[in-house]
């Protein structure tokens, strides 16, 4: 009966455990659901007012209070970096899958720029948003400081884009500091040369692409692939 009684008493106890793990589980799925529906009320706010959005709107496109709001992302901060992830990740996305293309490496680096390019023209008050301060550098207690936020958004970019870059192409000695030095280069020169045609449409995009493609094409043609890797 004592042995019963103990693996009664151990059973009870493990279904305890096993309930508490379920119920943790469930909370944590609760919250990541509620977190992605406050993102997509955040984006959809974004692509109304750009750069302009502001904590109070998106509370109120969600149907809650600001405290809520601060409650799932901590501040202003933290619900730009969570939007800045979520739109850069779906980038980074679109870019390895023009970069994998099965295509000559011309054709490749062409694509590349263009979903670029693409991205920021389909959704242009999210790139602002994500780019560029509120119209009068003003910041509110409810504006979002943009203009500081944006960096580690390019700084990530080049990262990605320097690991490519260094997986992939032969660039001799040094070819890691390299590679950075292609990846942040290249980010840069897409961002500083989308900005501007976005902003004036000097020319069409295909015209664009195929301008920064031959600024870059001299060395990234000259550059071998590297043994083993993937191809560029």
């Amino acid at each position: 009966m004592l042995v019963c009684a103990g693996v009664t008493e151990n059973s009870t106890g493990g279904e305890r455990l096993m309930d508490t793990t379920q119920q943790r589980t469930d909370q944590q799925r609760s919250a990541d659901r509620r977190r992605r529906e406050l993102l997509e009320a955040a984006d959809r706010v974004v692509l109304r007012d750009g750069p302009g959005a502001s904590m109070n709107a998106i509370a109120a496109e969600a149907g809650i209070t600001k405290p809520i709001l601060y409650r799932h992302f901590g501040d202003k901060s933290g619900l730009y970096a969570a939007l800045a992830k979520r739109h850069t990740d779906a980038l980074l996305d679109s870019l390895r899958a023009a970069l994998d293309a099965p295509a000559e490496r011309r054709e490749r680096v062409e694509s590349t720029l263009d979903t670029y390019l693409a991205a920021i023209e389909a959704r242009p008050q999210v790139y602002r948003f994500l780019m560029h301060p509120s119209e009068g550098g003003s910041q509110s207690d409810q504006g979002f400081d943009t203009g500081k936020n944006s960096v580690p958004v390019l700084r990530r970019m080049g990262e990605e884009l320097a690991q490519v870059i260094e997986e992939r192409l032969d660039l001799g000695p040094g070819s890691q500091q390299l590679a950075r030095v292609w990846g942040h280069g290249i980010v840069g020169m897409m961002h500083a040369a989308g900005d501007w045609w976005l902003g004036e449409r000097p020319c069409s995009r295909a015209e664009l692409v195929r301008s920064l493609a031959d600024l870059l094409w001299g060395r990234l043609a000259a550059a071998g692939d590297k043994i083993g890797g993937p191809g560029f």
